[in-house]
């Protein structure tokens, strides 16, 4: 399957060009959630994509929660894994949410990581392959249902393989945990039309020293995943850049740390790069205090970069 181009462009419209990634809400009461994804409405960004975890919500249960809490806004899960659900649940879940909100919902899915796919009581293959007999099944069900219109599907990618499926069977991808300079390879490899959507973590602080210390908090845990850290490598950085949580110059290209405009600055590079939306992640010790940063930045109008 291969979306048609305007289908492509009426996404970018509804995406915009900033949204907020986030994986920590889902540890939220479910009305919680539902203030939090109106008040992102209400600050202008035009998607939430939410991670998913084996121990967390379930990511198609988990969007209708703030699909059915919002009017306008996009929800993205960013991603589903394709361990999570057989192929028919995910095709035919996607399009249930978007019947029932009026193509608001975007499933991102993706072939996650060997130590999650093995907790689930699956054994891990080669992704790409993995990915695109996933897909298969996926076009070949049918769905019953009313439907104007099947949900769009991005795919999590960050390689050339899985970026060129992402072009060919998708709409287009969402990387993660990547540079500015990814986004641009990202691009070369996708072509000019289909949608990409990096995410961008984002600390506001602006002493370097603590700025870093909760960045290599984060930066710990993906950098010991292969996936993101054969990404990095093709990337030109070296393995020395990779150990104990990642070296200073590697740790400030993959979080932006500092003052809102400074924030505000990456999510432009990204852009330049050839990004068609950029969903920020900002790092916060609690709920509260990540929709007191989001209002920060809405404040600085990054929607409007």
């Amino acid at each position: 399957m291969k979306p048609e181009m305007k289908d492509v462009q009426a996404l970018k419209r509804r995406l915009g060009r900033v949204g907020v990634w986030n994986s920590t809400l889902s540890g939220e009461a479910a009305a919680f959630e539902r203030e939090a994804a109106a008040e992102i409405e209400s600050l202008g960004f035009g998607a939430l994509w939410i991670g998913e975890t084996p121990t967390g919500k379930e990511a198609l249960a988990h969007a209708a929660i703030l699909l059915g809490g919002t009017s306008s806004l996009t929800v993205a899960t960013g991603i589903a894994s394709i361990w999570g659900r057989d192929a028919t649940a995910a095709a035919n879940g996607a399009n249930t949410l978007s019947e029932a909100y009026e193509g608001r919902f975007v499933l991102g899915i993706g072939v996650s990581h060997a130590p999650a796919v093995r907790g689930r009581g699956h054994d891990y293959r080669k992704p790409v392959s993995a990915m695109r007999e996933y897909l298969d099944a996926m076009d070949a069900t049918e769905y019953s249902g009313p439907l104007p219109g099947p949900a769009p599907r991005l795919l999590a990618a960050l390689r050339g393989k899985m970026l060129e499926l992402a072009a060919q069977r998708a709409y287009g991808a969402h990387p993660y945990f990547v540079t500015p300079e990814h986004t641009a390879r990202a691009r070369a490899v996708l072509g000019p039309e289909p949608v990409l959507a990096p995410e961008q973590t984002v600390i506001l602080e602006s002493d370097a020293d603590r700025a870093r210390q909760i960045a290599r908090g984060f930066t710990a845990r993906y950098l010991a995943l292969p996936n993101y850290a054969n990404n990095l490598l093709d990337l030109g950085w070296k393995e020395d850049d990779l150990a104990d949580g990642g070296s200073d110059a590697l740790v400030d290209a993959i979080v932006a740390w500092g003052d809102p405009e400074t924030i505000i600055e990456r999510v432009r590079a990204h852009l330049d790069a050839g990004a068609d939306h950029v969903c920020v992640q900002p790092l916060a010790d609690s709920p509260q205090r990540l929709m007191e940063h989001l209002r920060v930045l809405a404040r600085s109008d990054i929607v409007a970069t």
